[in-house]
This record gives structure tokens, C-alpha cells and sequence, in this order.
């Protein structure tokens, strides 16, 4: 299955970082996520998730990679026991941003 290929970057940054944004779109979404034999995109989602709640990145990026998520086929219930768990290992402040903007997503 072709997936669509990613353009965020160019379209936010592409005129201001237009190296940036090519690796973004190219590398990162085109090469690494699409390496489905290494690792399935449902496992790439919850692995990115983990790491941006981890390095306090609780911004639109942790949205949108929430997002993935939920399209990846992450269920509400497994997002909720991921989250509870990285509580222990990331602090609980950045669960409760995290649970609330997961729960958005999930009641989508």
C-alpha cells in the first residue's frame, strides 16, 4: 500500500529552512518510517510517542504523532496503559498533559 507521502515540512518550513524540511519529508517520513520490514508503523508510532513524552515535548508535534497513533491502530485502551506506564519512568505532570490531549484524540 503507497502511503502519501509527507509534506509538512516543506509547507511550514520549506522557505525558511529548505535543508531542514527536505530531510524532514524525505529522510525522516519518505526512508525511516516507511521501513515496515524493520519495524510496523504501529510500533514506530508508539516508540515516537514514548520518546516526545519523555523529552517533555508536549507540543502539536505529540499531537499529531498521537494522532498517528490512533490512525496506526493504536486503541484507546492500549494508548491509556502506555501512558500510565511511562508515568513511573517520564513523571506525572507529562502524563496529564499527555492523557488529556490523547483523550481528544480518542473521542474523536
Amino acid at each position: 500500500m503507497n502511503k502519501p507521502k509527507v509534506t509538512a515540512g516543506r509547507d511550514q518550513l520549506g522557505a525558511f529552512a529548505p535543508k531542514f524540511a527536505e530531510i524532514n519529508d524525505d529522510v525522516l517520513f519518505g526512508q525511516i518510517w516507511s521501513r515496515d520490514t524493520e519495524l510496523s508503523q504501529r510500533d514506530r508510532s508508539l516508540i515516537t510517542v514514548t520518546a516526545l513524552m519523555a523529552s517533555g515535548i508536549l507540543d502539536s508535534s505529540l499531537a499529531f504523532h498521537l494522532q498517528t497513533a490512533k490512525t496506526n491502530g493504536i486503541t484507546r485502551d492500549e494508548i491509556a496503559e502506555v501512558l500510565t506506564h511511562l508515568a513511573f519512568y517520564t513523571g506525572w505532570p507529562k502524563a496529564w498533559a499527555v492523557f488529556r490531549m490523547a483523550k481528544d484524540i480518542w473521542n474523536q
